[in-house]
């Protein structure tokens, strides 16, 4: 065939005959791509924000069940009527009130929380006036969990470490990348003014009293301005405190006109508020430093600044004995995945040119592979231009780099086909220049090579529009691959084709050019040498980078290339391209095509019931090693802090046993406790102080410094080890991986009456524990009655009898107890609350509390002041309470949850459970259901499947568009139905665990990816029936022309995905700079990706080997049949010189 006759792309030639221009543009490129690259923000997961707003609302001394009536349910009942809401939750806690309002995903965060706000604004007028704080509405933003926690120990009192915690954080809250640091575990500064009640009562001195004075003289008012002379000077009144002596020597006007002095019937004394919560690190008191930075900063500089600040305040502020230590950091995660995943994309980058080495030789190999960093330089490039389109700014993080690993070997297919055909065409034609070959290659391929383009991104577009956080969470995937395979059909077109034009030679003369002689490598050895010796005098790595290279290019010359690729290229490849075409002959007579098709439906309807009978484990999220252990402590409600304080060091000694008995201290960074604040699940919205409950976390350093041991296995045994306390509920947990899901186990009873709720929760209790149902770890109910609660009865007709409102009695008792904030304390550093309340003696004892008089003016006997003691109007019981009153969609909601112990399958033991709820008898009104992760799990794969087919619809437009044939889209649609016999029987084989989201997103990238193969089959046979050939000369030989490209590309794809299955890294830094590769299998980030790269790995490689042989049957059948039903009478038109034309 002609160069003439050759179809060709205008843009290719052009860029062909303006190779400079190219050359310069890459150039931009490259330099641009690298610059956006290093200023890109790194994390370890995307910063998103969620159509999720929290609603906290502060009421202190106030009890659950009347925060849910005069807070929770005004404002729920403002919020239903808001468009677009998707649920209302709310927890009413002692003193807080928590609503989560979930929306749909089509609402944009800023619109959600402004409507949230808005219906607060309506509800206001029905809540109580005199809240402490709130309501207040903030949306939910990942960036808004600590990125480390700084912590204060020493031998210092809990004064000095605050003050030193304050210190540090003024520094570090002057970053522009930090947002806040929140101080955890320092008490609170105030001023106490704590009363006598008898000399209170003694002298008729009252609270209001008190209030009154202290206001009217803790002033500091402006007078205005006054003009002394020339000048205007400024007038202040200054009545402020100064200390607390002054403050002692208030004196104060009863109501009865006598004068008291305010020391004398109180201790005023500068304090701090009742420790209600306790923290310890390795068993040391210590204040904690909570940071949090700013949504889209670079969280791995954040962390290097802060070190940098810690050590300076070391050397000049901060006393040499302070012990400050960094847990949770969560930038040194960050810094091992990205620094993983990074080497491991090296890894897959190299495999891949190693495999294109064997088909295609070193130097196509090398420009090809260049198509690999050229296209994500040109996807980095583009980036910030599609951050503002989307509504996020893009991060450097481990979804997007796992984007371009997966895409490894993919960007290459579309440089593989056009650089295999330029190479096929140059070497069969030699009448043609380079510049020929390389026009009539781009342009014979180019619509094959867009639509395989087309086909590959088609399954990740629905991706992009997943609901939820886990969508949220994985669209960067996508997106980045999505913008990563355009930049590859960029670069094949415009500038692989001139590299090929400039370094593409025959392959016979490359043999011949081929001298082993030392003469002929001499001039390489020199230059190489010489940049050697220069790099050694920038960079000892620089110079060890030359030297590799250098060894690399000798051993190439003597082995690689005349021992090994050589006789590959020569006599393997085309054995295996003679053999293929025999085996297809043979495959493609009589009855064989269709006993080959109707044993793939076989194999299809076995592998079905092979994986119905081995049942392999499902998970939602993949998880490895757990890098934290969390012990959860609770006691019952209303157990005092220091009592839960007791329990808690039991707990930590018993920890701290296993640790030392297992000789595990040594991969050990911290074991810190919580008791009271910071005691609950980091993902519990559950923000009030929990006397009753704690926390013990145990912190393990990277998993690459643990010396191979196993923390799952420590995890077990600090399980056991705290187990058995009576009077205790213990829970032992690891951190949660990927985006926050509920427990695995989680039914959620709903309804009106507790009582009601009480039963059915009772019931399904019973029934669970008495199942026998193996796996479930703790069931446990989130209902807690149990809290011990004093109820003061007020007798309202004595009460007003006696000219005294309910209001009146209820402010006494709060303000004799909680306390009243009269006023602020102020020095040069900050004002504190000045504090009433009756001293500790008088305010523990509830005899005490209902003596306190309430002193009012009887208008009926002339307005004399009399005295009521609270114990002539009310009476007391004694009974018990909710600690926590829960609430979904308005109405009362009970959950019983639990983990699932390692080595048992959530979705079964989730299915056995379901079949218990059938007996349940539900009364109307109330409902049972499985909720937490099985509801998201749930709902991913409900999107999963409609994102599939939407994936095949499109596949399936796209293929009949450029075939334009029903029935061709379908042959090579059984190449995705071969990919899922590949991946189910490879997860049996194997013995892999299936991911919901995991498996779920590699077999929808499977379908795009296997229909490659399909095409660059089917198209290149209709091309050469096109110029005459008979039909099964046509599918031999089109099959074994195109066995090199689809071996390439299915190869590459397998190889670069290699790394990541078996977790394979190398630190090149230390390879190039010490000669220390550190070779290691089985990282950290592997555990959360491989199962994916096997996905794709199993069923590319089970679909490409099966392709190659069926779809030329099935393309076989699909012709005969035609022939015989809707061809009859047509005869096929064949070219008498088909044998003698070069291909």
């Amino acid at each position: 065939m002609k160069f003439e006759d050759h179809k060709t792309l205008s843009f290719t030639n052009w860029c062909v005959e303006n190779r400079t221009t190219i050359y310069i543009f890459t150039f931009i490129i490259t330099l641009t791509g690298f610059v956006v690259y290093n200023n890109l923000p790194k994390e370890q997961f995307p910063d998103i924000k969620i159509p999720q707003i929290y609603i906290n609302t502060v009421y202190f001394g106030t009890a659950p069940a009347d925060v849910e009536n005069t807070i929770n349910k005004p404002i729920e009942k403002q919020l239903k009527s808001i468009n677009g809401v998707k649920h209302i939750k709310s927890n009413a806690l002692q003193d807080v009130s928590v609503i989560l309002v979930e929306f749909t995903p089509d609402v944009e965060v800023s619109d959600a929380l402004q409507r949230v706000r808005d219906a607060i604004d309506k509800a206001k007028q029905d809540l109580p006036q005199e809240l402490d704080s709130g309501p207040t509405a903030q949306d939910v933003n990942f960036s808004e969990f600590p990125i480390m926690n700084i912590n204060l120990a020493g031998n210092y009192s809990l004064k000095q470490l605050k003050e030193y915690a304050e210190d540090l954080q003024d520094a570090i809250e002057a970053m522009p990348e930090i947002s806040r640091v929140d101080i955890v575990g320092a008490l609170n500064r105030e001023i106490q003014i704590n009363l006598d009640l008898p000399r209170m009562q003694s002298t008729g001195l009252t609270f209001y009293d008190i209030q009154t004075a202290v206001q009217s003289e803790n002033i500091n008012v402006s007078g205005g301005d006054l003009k002394v002379g020339q000048v205007r000077r400024t007038l202040r009144v200054k009545g402020e405190f100064l200390d607390m002596t002054q403050l002692s020597n208030l004196r104060i006007r009863t109501s009865t006109g006598a004068v008291v002095r305010l020391g004398d019937v109180a201790e005023v004394v500068d304090s701090f508020e009742e420790q209600l919560d306790f923290a310890r690190l390795d068993d040391k008191s210590v204040i904690t430093l909570n940071v949090i930075k700013r949504a889209g900063a670079n969280l791995v500089k954040a962390a290097d600044d802060i070190e940098v600040i810690i050590d300076k305040m070391k050397e000049t502020e901060l006393p040499s004995g302070l012990d400050i230590r960094i847990t949770a950091d969560q930038s040194e995660r960050t810094r091992a995945d990205l620094h993983e995943l990074i080497n491991t994309v090296i890894i897959g980058f190299i495999f891949v040119v190693l495999v294109l080495m064997f088909f295609m030789g070193i130097r196509d190999a090398i420009f090809i592979g260049l198509s690999v960093p050229l296209s994500a330089l040109v996807a980095f490039m583009l980036m910030p231009v599609l951050g503002p389109a989307i509504g996020t700014a893009f991060t450097l993080n481990t979804i997007v780099l796992f984007a371009f690993l997966l895409g490894i070997g993919l960007v290459v297919d579309d440089a593989i086909v056009v650089i295999e055909n330029t190479h096929r065409l140059f070497n069969n034609h030699k009448d043609w220049t380079i510049q020929q070959a390389v026009k009539a290659a781009a342009g014979e391929v180019f619509v094959p090579v867009l639509s395989g383009t087309l086909t590959t991104i088609a399954p990740f577009f629905p991706l992009l529009f997943w609901p939820g956080i886990v969508g949220d969470f994985m669209k960067f995937l996508p997106l980045t691959l999505i913008l990563t395979l355009m930049s590859s059909l960029f670069v094949a077109y415009v500038i692989n084709p001139v590299f090929a034009v400039s370094f593409m030679g025959r392959h016979e003369d490359e043999k011949e050019k081929h001298d082993t002689s030392i003469k002929a490598i001499m001039r390489p050895l020199i230059i190489l040498g010489v940049l050697a010796v220069i790099g050694y005098f920038i960079d000892r790595g620089v110079g060890n980078f030359f030297v590799i290279l250098l060894a690399l290019y000798v051993f190439n010359h003597y082995i690689l290339t005349p021992k090994i690729l050589v006789p590959f290229q020569d006599r393997l490849l085309p054995a295996l391209k003679r053999n293929y075409k025999g085996l297809i002959t043979w495959l493609i007579k009589g009855y064989r095509p269709v006993a080959a098709i109707i044993s793939m439906v076989v194999l299809l309807f076995a592998t079905f019931v092979i994986v119905g009978i081995a049942k392999p484990e499902v998970t939602f999220f993949p998880s490895g090693d757990p890098d934290y252990i969390y012990v959860y402590n609770k006691l019952p409600a209303g157990t005092d802090a220091l009592t839960t304080d007791s329990v808690t060091r039991i707990i930590e000694k018993r920890v701290f046993t296993v640790l030392k008995n297992e000789k595990a201290m040594n991969i050990v960074n911290s074991v810190i406790a919580n008791v009271g604040k910071n005691a609950g699940d980091p993902n519990n919205p559950d923000r009030s102080a929990t006397p009753h409950k704690s926390k013990v976390t145990v912190a393990f350093v990277k998993s690459e410094d643990r010396d191979g041991r196993s923390t799952q296995e420590l995890l077990t045994k600090v399980r056991n080890a705290v187990s058995g306390i009576p009077g205790t509920e213990i829970s032992v947990e690891r951190e949660s991986t990927g985006p926050p899901t509920g427990k695995p186990i989680s039914i959620e009873i709903s309804g009106d009456e507790f009582e009601t709720l009480q039963t059915l929760e009772k019931d399904l209790l019973q029934k669970v524990q008495q199942s026998g149902i193996q796996g479930i770890d703790q069931l446990k109910s989130d209902l807690v009655t149990n809290k011990p609660e004093i109820t003061i009865d007020i007798d309202r007709e004595k009460a007003q009898r006696e000219g005294i409102s309910s209001s009146q009695i209820a402010l006494a008792i709060r303000t004799a107890l909680f306390g009243l904030e009269v006023s602020k304390f102020r020095d040069v550093k900050d004002e504190y609350p000045i504090m009433v309340r009756l001293k500790k003696d008088d305010r523990q004892q509830i005899e005490q509390l209902l003596s306190l008089n309430i002193v009012y003016r009887d208008m009926n006997s002339g307005g004399a002041l009399r005295q009521v003691p609270i114990t002539s109007v009310a009476n007391i019981s004694y009974t018990s309470t909710f600690s926590q009153i829960n609430r979904k969609d308005q109405q009362r909601i009970v959950i019983l949850s639990s983990d699932v112990l390692p080595g048992y399958n959530a979705n079964e033991i989730v299915a056995q459970i379901e079949t218990l709820l059938t007996d349940v008898k539900v009364p109307s009104g109330y409902t049972v259901k499985m909720g937490g992760e099985q509801e998201d799990q749930a709902e991913s794969m409900n999107f999963l499947t409609g994102a599939f087919g939407a994936a095949i619809l499109l596949i399936y437009l796209i293929l009949a568009t450029q075939f334009n044939s029903v029935v061709k889209p379908l042959i090579i649609f059984f190449t995705i139905v071969l990919s899922l016999i590949g991946v189910l029987l490879g997860f049996v084989i194997f013995d892999k665990t299936f991911s919901v989201i995991m498996s779920g997103v590699g077999i929808i990238a499977l379908a795009g990816i296997v229909v490659k193969n399909g095409i660059l089959l089917i198209e290149f046979i209709d091309e050469l029936r096109e110029r005459g050939y008979p039909l099964r000369d046509a599918i031999i030989e089109g099959g074994a022309i195109r066995l090199t490209p689809v071996l390439l590309t299915a190869s590459a794809a397998v190889l670069g995905l290699i790394p990541l299955a078996f977790g394979l890294t190398l630190d090149f830094v230390g390879l190039f700079r010490y000669f220390e590769p550190n070779f290691v299998t089985g990282g950290a980030s592997s555990v959360f990706w491989n199962i994916l790269a096997w996905t794709i790995i199993m069923g590319l490689t089970f679909s490409t080997v099966l392709t190659l042989l069926l779809v030329p049957c099935m393309y076989y059948v699909n012709e005969r049949i035609r022939d015989k039903w809707f061809r009859k009478g047509k005869q096929e038109v064949i070219n008498p010189n088909w044998r003698n034309e070069s291909i």
